[in-house]
């Protein structure tokens, strides 16, 4: 006697129906672009390990934001690589940094909306976030100083809202950043400026790439005692739940695919907007294996963005921003 099945999901999977129950989709307005600004160099350079994308000097950001913007994307994330630096990181909160600079340039030929990395690693001859500990060369369990920190995170926050920045987005896992940079921006007068926080930011194996991007590689040991350790669930809802509450407009997890479980969590955890960072590192994965000829490129960065935005992402940190915007 044959079985005859009376349950068919596959109904709805045939050409004309499948789009109209597809649950999830992702749209160029989702996703936003990261753009290094280099005040080294005055010419473009490749970064070797992130193909298809380049550090641009100071007069080129807004023609590279411009590209950006063809492709339907229509926000960037800027991070700078600048020609000095020093213990604390005095050009991350300069007038004339070049982040700063490089925000002028965008906002004042493009209407991207412009978004400012609040971080100190790209501009401390230590590679570190932050002021360090005496002796933090010598002792391993020794790294940045939390309190002082914040003032110049406070400091770098308002800098790049002078500059004309849209958001902040401090990324130090530093204790009680939101709050500093929240009270900062609003004596300044910008009440007015959202933070996005990297509220779960891990220290993951992920983020090579991009250390090679902005030479924010550390001098020294590692940044285990700020960002989380990849083992922990739960203390990344403790970390949102602090940055909620401290006054972060949307809050981040770092990096996305490995940590989709924690994207989840924060999407039911909080009514805020979620972003995912999906990292320099899960983006050259995927094209070292396309070059292989093991993965189709174009299908599975879509599939991979697709999986952040199923899991509960609102907004997605990508370096595949403008390839996937131009197949949308």
């Amino acid at each position: 006697m044959s079985f005859t099945p009376t349950d068919r999901p596959r109904r709805l999977r045939t050409d004309g129906i499948r789009p109209l129950v597809r649950e999830t989709t992702v749209d160029a307005q989702d996703l936003i672009a990261p753009v290094f600004v280099d005040e080294t160099t005055d010419e473009r350079v490749p970064i070797s390990s992130m193909p298809g994308h380049e550090r641009v000097p100071v007069d080129e950001a807004a023609a590279r934001v411009e590209e950006i913007q063809e492709t339907g994307v229509e926000a960037v994330i800027v991070f700078g690589v600048p020609d000095t630096k020093d213990e604390v990181g005095s050009e991350a909160y300069a007038e004339d940094g070049v982040v700063q600079r490089g925000i002028r340039e965008i906002t004042a030929n493009t209407d991207a909306y412009v978004i400012g990395d609040v971080c100190l690693c790209e501009y401390t001859d230590h590679g570190h976030c932050g002021v360090l500990e005496p002796h933090a060369h010598d002792d391993p369990t020794l790294t940045v100083k939390n309190d002082d920190t914040l003032e110049l995170l406070a400091d770098i926050a308002v800098s790049q809202a002078e500059a004309g920045a849209d958001m902040v987005a401090p990324s130090s896992m530093t204790d009680g950043m939101v709050g500093a940079i929240r009270a900062a921006l609003d004596d300044a007068g910008f009440e007015h400026i959202p933070i996005m926080s990297y509220a779960a930011k891990y220290e993951s194996s992920f983020y090579g790439p991009f250390r090679e991007a902005a030479d924010g590689a550390p001098a020294f040991g590692d940044r285990r005692h700020y960002q989380m350790d990849p083992a922990n669930r739960r203390e990344a809802h403790r970390e949102v739940a602090l940055d909620a509450e401290e006054g972060a407009d949307v809050l981040m997890v770092k990096p996305a695919l490995p940590y989709l479980d924690i994207v989840r969590d924060v999407r039911e955890q909080s009514d805020k907007p979620v972003a995912a960072y999906n990292v320099s590192g899960e983006y050259a994965m995927i094209h070292a294996a396309a070059e292989k000829g093991w993965l189709d490129l174009e299908a599975t960065a879509y599939e991979s963005l697709l999986s952040i935005k199923r899991a509960g992402a609102d907004l997605i940190l990508t370096y595949f921003a403008e390839d996937i915007a131009e197949q949308l």
